[in-house]
């Protein structure tokens, strides 16, 4: 809606009409949980996975601009210090050339479910850390640690679903929408008026002063990015069944003491819930890899693990609401 009809239908009390930015307020608030969201459908066929597309509406609270600036400004910040510790890979490391390969092929996938994308300025960079982590930030902005390669031994196919997941919270703007929550928690209305452009926006922080790597998603934000993941991941040629593997290693490198600290795994679990929810899904995107990889479902051959013993997956544990942010 625009901001015209925004003045056209605002609301009047008192016989004084509602300002501006607070009936835009009221529009977001009162559609934050629940409005319904179109559902990505292929331009072609109907197929594939079918989740609403963007998130929730209370996540136009916050201008989307502001926050891919912010994204932007953060991320070069994270670079900045990996390039003062010498842990920023250069251009030639072979595995960053391998994980630019891989966001080449899952790129085009993108738009499907968000135009904006079009326009991001995306960027793929290393750093070289023990710590097993990766994100997509707001904007295109991907960064993974070599942690998360080297102790998974991840395959192209996993790293695809690694990418994918995260490239997908980008996608649905679930950061978007969970800093536009904050606001409304926990900010007063003269602040969030700010957001509007009728204050100095620029001196603003998103998400009570957080930096946008320290929001966390739901679980129901997680499950969503690892459909779409999986979706983005086989449209671009790669093996969705390495999605189960990818979470198998996760819970084995969960039990390990020395990975209780993970920042990656800290807010995604590893569990046999969400291994479930993958496995219940495959049917929905094994045609999409199989017509990627110009094959057929009856010539796909069996997957197999590059790692053995990866059984099943601990029990879930933790948040029970699927809304709330999930814990350390």
């Amino acid at each position: 809606m625009s901001d015209c009809q925004h003045c056209q239908n605002r609301p009047r009390q008192a016989g004084l009409a509602m300002p501006r930015q607070f009936a835009a307020l009221a529009l977001a608030a009162s559609a934050a949980f629940g409005a319904p969201a179109a559902l990505a459908q292929d331009a072609e066929t109907d197929d594939g996975i079918r989740v609403q597309r963007g998130g929730a509406p209370v996540r136009l609270i916050v201008p989307v601009e502001v926050i891919e600036q912010q994204a932007a400004q953060e991320y070069e910040q994270i670079k900045t210090e990996a390039q003062s510790k010498r842990t920023l890979a250069p251009d030639g490391n072979p595995q960053l050339i391998r994980l630019r390969a891989i966001a080449r092929r899952l790129l085009p996938q993108t738009t499907r479910w968000n135009e904006r994308a079009r326009q991001w300025k995306w960027e793929v960079n290393l750093i070289n850390s023990r710590q097993v982590n990766a994100f997509c930030m707001p904007g295109g902005k991907i960064a993974f640690y070599s942690g998360l390669l080297d102790q998974l031994k991840l395959t192209d196919d996993e790293v695809a679903e690694v990418m994918g997941h995260e490239i997908a919270h980008a996608l649905q703007e679930h950061a978007r929408e969970r800093a536009a929550k904050s606001e409304i928690t926990n900010l007063g209305a003269n602040v969030i008026s700010q957001l509007f452009g009728f204050g100095n926006l620029g001196n603003m922080a998103i998400g009570t002063s957080a930096q946008l790597l320290t929001l966390r998603f739901s679980r129901a934000d997680e499950t969503e990015a690892d459909l779409v993941g999986m979706d983005i991941a086989a449209r671009a040629g790669f093996d969705p069944r390495a999605a189960i593997s990818l979470w198998q290693k996760m819970g084995m490198v969960s039990k390990a003491p020395a990975q209780q600290g993970s920042e990656f795994l800290s807010t995604h679990p590893s569990g046999r819930t969400r291994i479930a929810e993958l496995e219940k899904h495959l049917p929905e995107v094994l045609p999409l890899y199989a017509r990627a990889i110009e094959s057929s479902m009856a010539k796909l051959p069996e997957y197999r693990a590059n790692m053995a013993n990866l059984g099943g997956a601990p029990e879930d544990s933790g948040d029970d609401d699927r809304q709330k942010p999930l814990k350390k």
